[in-house]
């Protein structure tokens, strides 16, 4: 497993997760923003930047065992754990089934929690979601990039993506300057599209249903949700999980007897710690100072 660090090891310490095709440097500026707060450590979950590809092994029980083995080999004593996207939801996987001690807290940045199951308890799945354009990267580049057609992904955009789907991506992905990109972006050449075809499939989530999960979450939650919306005619979700989606998170962690904080930034794209450093690393410190010092990491 690839890994990043920075801040003095006498500093709490703090594990990012990055999202599905990000690598560790998607969170660069908010490590250098965090170095004098906490020990950060930013990975590359398997499958994603310079980290091994292990095929037909992705799935959410198994990268939280691999960051349950980081935390006890590398970090070595109590983290915040914080992850955005698919992350999130192996922080919310940290945050119930980590080894007694591991975690302090957790943070579930736009996590899409039921909305990336295939059939989730409540609310839109991934089919209603991002799970398109999941399939089609499997589809044009193939498992482990063994096709690697990215000229005839990017003409069958048009075609093979829903127009609601472009709408949202827009919205969650500001895009750059210059039109689409004449070649793969280094974070998709870093990526193994049998990741995203995990969770479509629903293996990623086969023994990892969320209702279940966050009944055993076991530290303070915070939740920031950013742009989403529900499409009035198709039911579809424009962005990482509705409303409903986060009540039932909320009422799930409650129910536990931990706290759940959330934050609303309707109009933030899906990686706040990308698009707005400051902003990110203001929310989470400021909510993380007013944690008790001493919190109770045990596994009742």
């Amino acid at each position: 497993m690839n890994y990043a660090v920075a801040g003095d090891p006498g500093l709490p310490a703090m594990l990012l997760i990055p999202a599905q095709t990000e690598s560790w440097w998607g969170y660069e500026e908010a490590m250098r923003l965090l170095a004098d707060r906490y020990q950060v450590y930013a990975v590359d979950l398997r499958g994603q930047g310079r980290s091994t590809w292990t095929p037909g092994r992705y799935s959410v029980d198994i990268f939280g065992g691999d960051l349950v083995r980081f935390i006890d080999r590398v970090v070595k004593r109590p983290v915040v754990v914080c992850g955005l996207s698919s992350g999130g939801v192996i922080a919310a996987w940290l945050s119930a089934f980590a080894a007694p001690g591991q975690v302090r807290a957790a943070v579930y940045e736009d996590a899409p929690l039921f909305a990336s199951q295939s059939t989730p308890s409540v609310g839109p799945s991934i089919h209603q979601g991002v799970g398109p354009m999941f399939r089609m990267w499997h589809k044009w580049l193939g498992p482990q990039w063994s096709i690697g057609d990215f000229a005839g992904m990017q003409q069958a955009m048009g075609r093979e993506i829903p127009g609601w789907m472009l709408a949202a991506l827009r919205q969650m992905v500001p895009a750059g300057t210059g039109g689409p990109p004449a070649a793969p972006p280094q974070d998709l050449r870093e990526y193994d599209p049998e990741w995203g075809d995990a969770f479509v499939s629903g293996r990623a989530t086969i023994n990892c249903d969320h209702e279940t999960l966050l009944h055993h979450v076991k530290v303070p939650v915070l939740f920031t949700h950013h742009f989403h919306h529900v499409d009035p005619d198709t039911g579809n979700v424009l962005g990482a999980l509705t409303d409903l989606q986060v009540q039932r998170v909320r009422q799930l962690v409650e129910g536990t007897g931990n706290s759940f904080t959330y934050r609303a930034f309707p109009e933030m794209p899906h990686s706040m710690h990308g698009h707005d450093p400051a902003t990110y690393v203001t929310t989470i410190t400021e909510w993380a100072d007013k944690l008790p010092a001493n919190l109770d990491t045990g596994s009742t």
